[in-house]
């Protein structure tokens, strides 16, 4: 069976995405018109934590643009768009828990139900969390999303912020005034 455009791709510019030291996480290809889109999502190591950098994004960007542009691995006009998964990504490989140590993660377990609780580590197959030490294994969960945590800055009060409708002031919101 011949290989789709996608696979191409991420066969095509796997070597450059690790070169920059990321793993690339998915490719799709998909028609807009005359033009083809080639969306292509990279990572961090599953051993990482924090995020991908925007100068990281632009280096591999320039590379797959190179490679594919070099290998005409995609036929005609495209658009190449390179990211990083972002924490809207569903959680459902080993390595995608990895990547989500110390962070607040909701479970879909298999059974039914869902779980809750801060992800503290991966022993193996199982998902450890700061909850008493509770384990999950992961063939128990059908997926994970991190769930975003909005702390408020220790150091600002309520005086530190301008009311925009109050009178007196600008009403501009870009600090100018």
């Amino acid at each position: 069976m011949a290989a789709t455009t996608a696979e191409q791709v991420a066969d095509a510019v796997r070597p450059c995405v690790e070169r920059a030291g990321l793993v690339l996480d998915d490719v799709k290809v998909a028609r807009a018109g005359a033009r083809s889109v080639v969306r292509v999502v990279v990572d961090l190591n599953e051993d990482a934590t924090g995020a991908v950098g925007l100068e990281q994004v632009a280096e591999v960007s320039r590379l797959v643009s190179d490679t594919l542009d070099e290998q005409g691995t995609v036929a005609g006009a495209y658009t190449l768009e390179v990211s990083s998964p972002g924490t809207g990504r569903p959680l459902t490989e080993l390595r995608h828990f990895k990547r989500a140590r110390t962070r607040m993660v909701v479970v879909e377990l298999r059974e039914g139900g869902t779980y809750t609780g801060r992800l503290t580590g991966v022993v193996g197959d199982d998902l450890v969390f700061d909850e008493g030490g509770r384990t999950l294994a992961l063939g128990d969960v059908v997926r994970g999303t991190v769930e975003v945590e909005l702390k408020r800055a220790a150091s600002l009060d309520d005086d530190a912020f301008v009311d925009v409708d109050e009178p007196g002031t600008s009403g501009r919101t870009d600090g100018e005034g």
